[in-house]
């Protein structure tokens, strides 16, 4: 991968070496996502490890935004690698998104190496411009802020005017449309506020519907495509599921906030909207996959039953991180959000590990995986590969992460159990009733849990890096 874009098949097609540089930044931000995740991990054991060289608060704030920023650089370039096929059009103005990137880049690292050496400031203007705006999981300065949209705006002009020179397929339509929306929502996170509700309001409008309507859709304009590509999936099949797509997650998207305002002093019945709403998601996601999986099926069986060998899908971990996606959606963001997003469940669940249990899988589930998928794309056609199978290295970078994920994902919804039961049923949600149920059984060994699963992921990322690296070579030189 490290060479792919030197050495690659993409010969004229910059549009696709463009979606390469971003597919392996964005691997270097995951690592350090996960990184920062195993040290917050220890930290939440051990509260003394690295203090006042490395906090907590820190660790946190780079694992949560390096997550964030890791599957943006993903998504652009996904959109990038996607775009010269959709439209039949070479691109418009990649030299400009090139030096776009490039831009972007050095302000994520600049941001980054400001989070970690000074870490914190007083609360002033300055600090706001240049340390940390200080708004949880938005917390890069302002002049970053103004960087972001720059550089979406330079992304976004090469993606519709592309569009509109080329041909106009359903996908890229809604991508089309969804990025104008992706882009649009961030502008809301801008603006200050001495009003606490009021920026709370404003603030889930990026926080939350980034996550459960345009990032949604985003996901499934990537699979459809990817479907197409991989196994030959029907265009009007996955086309089709897609606008439903559009229909629901807009809606239910919107409405699916309802289960956050609430605690910003909104009217009850937000709960009941909210919680219905969020729950609905998923849902024409998975039944675009099981109707282009069972149609796929049902022609391989004809095709063998003639005797013909049939379509067989050309690029197997890429197929297996996206079909895990449709099923990682539905059980991250559907089932463990739906355990406490309910409101009779949320008044207890509120900011405890469930909510973390519900990040973690549904953000993997959801986004990552999918985003794994078109990374192995990426490889595939940058080393000029007609079919890529699976080797010893993707099955276990598939089965470790995943497991470690899971994993993580049962040990913090345990101690979340325990702070619902301990902290805010029995003691009543006080002060101390936060730090007894932090020191309790339960809660200790169920963080112990979290890390050691934290560490099979992470071994998980080291056969991925190692299978990225490797696998596009000797799948060339077997097929040589």
């Amino acid at each position: 991968m490290l060479t792919s874009i030197k050495t690659n098949s993409f010969a004229g097609n910059k549009g696709k070496e463009l979606g390469m540089m971003y597919f392996r930044v964005a691997v270097v931000l995951f690592g350090a996502q996960l990184l920062m995740g195993l040290i917050a991990a220890i930290q939440f054991l051990a509260p003394g490890f690295l203090f006042e060289l490395f906090d907590f608060s820190v660790a946190r704030m780079v694992h949560i935004n390096a997550l964030v920023v890791w599957m943006l650089y993903a998504m652009i370039g996904s959109v990038y690698f996607m775009l010269t096929d959709e439209t039949e059009h070479e691109g418009v103005a990649i030299g400009v998104g090139k030096l776009a990137f490039w831009v972007l880049t050095a302000a994520v690292t600049v941001v980054v190496l400001v989070f970690i050496f000074v870490q914190v400031g007083s609360g002033t203007e300055a600090s706001i411009w240049f340390i940390n705006e200080g708004r949880e999981y938005l917390e890069a300065p302002r002049w970053a802020d103004i960087g972001i949209v720059v550089v979406v705006l330079t992304f976004y002009f090469n993606v519709f005017a592309t569009y509109m020179k080329g041909k106009k397929t359903g996908i890229m339509t809604v991508m089309v449309a969804n990025l104008m929306a992706l882009a649009g929502l961030y502008l809301a996170g801008m603006f200050f506020t001495d009003n606490i509700s009021m920026d709370q309001f404003w603030w889930w409008w990026v926080i939350h519907l980034w996550v459960e309507a345009t990032w949604e859709v985003f996901v499934g304009t990537l699979a459809a495509y990817a479907l197409i590509k991989i196994i030959g999936a029907k265009r009007e099949v996955v086309e089709m599921w897609l606008w439903i797509e559009v229909l629901m997650l807009f809606g239910s998207g919107i409405l699916g906030l309802g289960h956050h305002y609430f605690w910003i002093g909104t009217p009850e019945y937000w709960w009941e909207i909210g919680a219905l709403f969020s729950a609905l998601e998923p849902v024409p996601l998975i039944a675009m996959f099981v109707h282009v999986l069972y149609d796929w099926g049902k022609e391989q069986g004809v095709a063998h039953a003639q005797g013909q060998v049939g379509t067989v899908a050309n690029n197997t971990p890429a197929l297996s991180w996206i079909v895990l996606n449709a099923f990682g959606n539905f059980l991250g963001a559907g089932i463990w959000g739906f355990f406490h997003t309910l409101p009779q469940v949320n008044i207890y669940t509120h900011g405890t590990q469930f909510t973390a249990a519900h990040g973690h899988l549904s953000f993997y589930g959801a986004y990552a995986t999918i985003l794994i998928g078109m990374i192995y794309m990426g490889v595939q056609y940058a080393y000029g590969i007609e079919r890529l199978k699976s080797t010893f290295k993707s099955k276990m970078a598939i089965f470790l992460i995943t497991f470690g994920v899971l994993g993580m994902t049962v040990a913090l919804t345990i101690a979340g159990y325990e702070q619902v039961l301990v902290e805010r049923a029995e003691l009543g949600a006080g002060w101390s009733a936060f730090f007894t149920a932090q020191n309790l059984p339960w809660y200790v060994q169920a963080q112990l849990w979290r890390t050691i699963m934290g560490v099979v992921t992470f071994l998980g990322f080291i056969y991925l890096v190692w299978d990225l690296l490797t696998i596009g070579k000797e799948a060339k030189e077997t097929q040589a």
